[in-house]
């Protein structure tokens, strides 16, 4: 993401502090998805927002002439707020309208709501799956086809924003796979929350009383709370994985193997 973009993205997100609490509803956050996949779907559109040379008055007038009929007026606020920005370029413009979505969502959940949580769970059924993954991202499925079957899956097993995300996802990958679409949704989420999510992959499942010393270790060095997503990999051997946004803290045998392996051979 360019610094252009990057600080397009600071305002949008300061756009959501400037909207009353009680405002930010998952209909918001849905309109601001629907916005974004209109957006998407046409490059002449994309292009005309995300030229540097056009006025923020210009960018304006045209998401209000397109909108204002269909979007709730803070929705219509926020993706203004967005698209009125400067972005470096047509897909991290598209990026800023769904990660502003997907905060709003976050925002809008009820207590004790655990949305990162179903995301990585999804992401996990997904990634062993091959079937469901294809079924879920192939571009020869139709929208209404992966609708039914997110719908089908997951309504009545986790809340309705977790739906509406993964719905979002599967309609306007924007050529990421679904497992990166998933695990990226829930790290923005968790950041709504200040919370961060450190993704512990180990060879056999990890005690509870073992995870909750790792959270309360990791949340010590990093000053924020953490959420443990733990995934069981038995190629690991032993050890631990724990992986913090770009940060990785490689404690495995697998790993420590290949470091062998490597000095033996230069």
């Amino acid at each position: 993401m360019g610094s252009a973009s990057r600080e397009a993205l600071a305002s949008s997100k300061a756009a959501i502090e400037a909207v009353a609490p009680g405002a930010l509803t998952l209909s918001v956050g849905e309109d601001l998805f629907a916005a974004g996949r209109i957006i998407g779907s046409s490059a002449h559109f994309r292009a005309l927002l995300s030229d540097p040379a056009s006025e923020g008055a210009d960018k304006t007038a045209l998401i209000d002439r397109v909108f204002r009929d269909d979007l709730a007026p803070d929705a219509l606020s926020l993706l203004t707020a967005v698209a009125s920005a400067n972005w470096s370029t047509p897909d991290d413009l598209l990026g800023g309208i769904e990660e502003v979505a997907l905060r709003v969502i976050a925002l809008s959940a009820p207590a004790g709501v655990s949305i990162d949580a179903e995301l990585f769970g999804f992401a996990k059924a997904v990634s062993s799956d091959s079937a469901l993954e294809l079924a879920v991202s192939s571009s020869f499925g139709s929208p209404e086809a992966k609708v039914a079957l997110v719908n089908a899956l997951l309504q009545g097993k986790v809340s309705e924003q977790t739906v509406v995300i993964v719905r979002h996802l599967v309609l306007q990958p924007r050529g990421r796979r679904i497992e990166e679409l998933l695990n990226t949704a829930a790290s923005i989420v968790a950041d709504t929350n200040n919370q961060s999510i450190a993704t512990v992959t180990s060879a056999a499942p990890i005690a509870p009383a073992q995870l909750d010393r790792l959270r309360a270790a990791l949340g010590r060095s990093y000053g924020r709370e953490l959420t443990i997503n733990e995934v069981v990999d038995p190629s690991v051997l032993g050890g631990l994985r724990v992986q913090i946004g770009a940060d990785v803290i490689d404690g495995s045998i697998e790993s420590r193997l290949n470091d062998l392996r490597l000095r033996l051979t230069a």
